[in-house]
């Protein structure tokens, strides 16, 4: 057995396929019944998000479960196979607990550090435990992600580099606009704080011990325009809300998201066909959608800019790859923000620092799980060889006290003990020292050695069973 991930990914693939692809909380269920129902594949949990879909499982045979997710894959997104391959990535063993623990930890996202994927994770292993499809290693290797995620976002300011990003491209966009030097001065939030920051800056309000801080309100009464209603469009519509804006206006390839940001935000919802007319009214446009060509053109921006008489206006690339044609910065009155502008004005220093400092950690926490699953994959071994050492002393004593009836009980404890000092010494270096070895790599051949040697049972016996990791960690 062997863990597999299979998947797309904002990285990968179009954000028209990973629409196509997506898996509503609705149908998971039937998606897990199907691939526990395969062949190769014993657990399974499918992780759906705007910007990924990605399939954890437990199988049998690399290439089977390979095969057999793949084909899944393929079924929910109506796309043949060999049409869907060009965007799959696959990640066996320990890449796969890598891959996890990075995605929960928000390296992985398009907005580095953001805290959603934190949920997101969880939900779909809890909708896989409801659903029955996950249980001992999967079941532990998200009980590991989930804590690790969690010292990501506590122990680090992961959280701070995304919603820092965002924050400083507002303050920046406005000065492109000239609306900082007469934006009213208000008491305001410290970047990234309620903007989904669970790290040393959640739930803090840039307060210091004379009060409040004041800053002006950079957007006050500006016209924003939002391409991309993802987690990274939603921030961008909550900090522009929080800087003044006094119109957002939400475009999205998929209606009912726009809707769902316009609703927690504010702001009217328009379809892509519509985008230059809004460029045109707009004061800042901000793109995020994940797509994989450009979503705003050179042509449409020349077009837009005849009916602004002379207004400038700013463009705030969010997106990776751009969404946002390079070349608009050579129209008149128009300035183009990109996340690399973003980060050197952010600091760029101090954001690698905060991404350097998650990425140990996660190193860290992928060679203890490697390490502690060693450990448990060994241990059936070790209590099989032993109980099948325990079965062959008694049944020689039972054979050897019919032929010796007349030994008295004291004469009897010390021929038994004599046999089971020996039976002991015996086994004592070959089961330690494959507990040792287990911590290395190709550890577990060391156990299987000994279950060719000793012809040991493949069944593990009752007695032994995988230890809850969370609780290990905690104990």
């Amino acid at each position: 057995m062997s863990l597999l991930v299979v998947g797309l990914n904002h990285r990968t693939a179009p954000t028209s396929l990973l629409e196509q692809a997506s898996v509503s909380a609705t149908d998971a269920p039937k998606v897990l019944h199907d691939l526990i129902a395969a062949t190769h594949v014993s657990e399974a949990i499918v992780l759906s998000t705007c910007n990924r879909i990605e399939i954890y499982a437990e199988v049998e045979t690399f290439h089977g479960g390979v095969a057999d997710i793949s084909d899944q894959i393929s079924r929910i997104s109506g796309i043949d196979l060999a049409d869907l391959a060009a965007h799959l990535y696959v990640h066996h063993d320990a890449r796969a607990v890598g891959h996890l623990f990075s995605v929960v930890c928000g390296l992985d996202s398009m907005l580095v550090g953001e805290s959603q994927i934190l949920g997101q994770v969880r939900g779909a292993f809890r909708g896989a435990q409801a659903a029955g499809s996950v249980s001992g290693e999967l079941s532990a290797l998200f009980q590991a992600a989930l804590r690790v995620g969690k010292r990501a976002h506590s122990e680090t300011s992961i959280d701070a580099a995304g919603a820092s990003i965002v924050a400083v491209g507002i303050q920046l966009a406005a000065s492109s606009l000239g609306m900082l030097a007469e934006a009213p001065a208000v008491p305001v939030a410290a970047p990234g704080a309620g903007a989904g920051a669970r790290g040393p800056a959640a739930g803090q309000a840039g307060a210091t011990d004379c009060g409040p801080e004041i800053e002006p309100l950079p957007l006050a009464g500006a016209r924003v325009l939002l391409v991309g209603a993802g987690a990274v469009g939603s921030l961008a519509a909550q900090t522009a809300r929080r800087a003044g804006a006094a119109d957002i206006v939400i475009a999205n390839r998929t209606p009912a998201r726009a809707a769902r940001v316009a609703d927690l935000h504010g702001g009217r919802v328009v379809g892509l066909t519509d985008l230059t007319h809004e460029i045109t009214m707009a004061d800042l446009v901000i793109s995020s959608t994940g797509a994989t060509g450009l979503v705003v053109e050179h042509d449409a921006v020349a077009a837009a800019l005849a009916g602004r008489g002379g207004r400038p206006l700013v463009f705030l690339d969010l997106a990776l790859p751009h969404d946002i044609d390079p070349a608009v910065r050579a129209l008149p009155g128009v300035s183009l923000l990109d996340l690399e502008a973003l980060r050197v004005a952010l600091d760029g220093a101090q954001v690698a620092h905060d991404v350097e400092a998650v990425r140990s950690l996660v190193a860290a926490e992928v060679a203890g799980f490697l390490d502690r699953r060693r450990a448990v994959r060994v241990a059936p071994t070790v209590v099989a060889l032993r109980a099948h050492a325990d079965s062959v002393v008694h049944g020689e004593l039972a054979r050897l006290h019919t032929r010796l009836p007349d030994l008295d009980d004291r004469e009897w404890d010390l021929v038994e003990g004599a046999v089971r000092r020996v039976v002991d010494k015996l086994l004592h270096a070959p089961t330690v020292r494959v507990q040792q070895l287990a911590g290395a790599p190709g550890g577990d051949s060391y156990a299987e050695a000994l279950r060719e040697l000793f012809d040991l049972p493949r069944e593990v016996p009752a007695v032994v069973s995988a230890p809850d990791l969370d609780l290990v960690e905690r104990s």
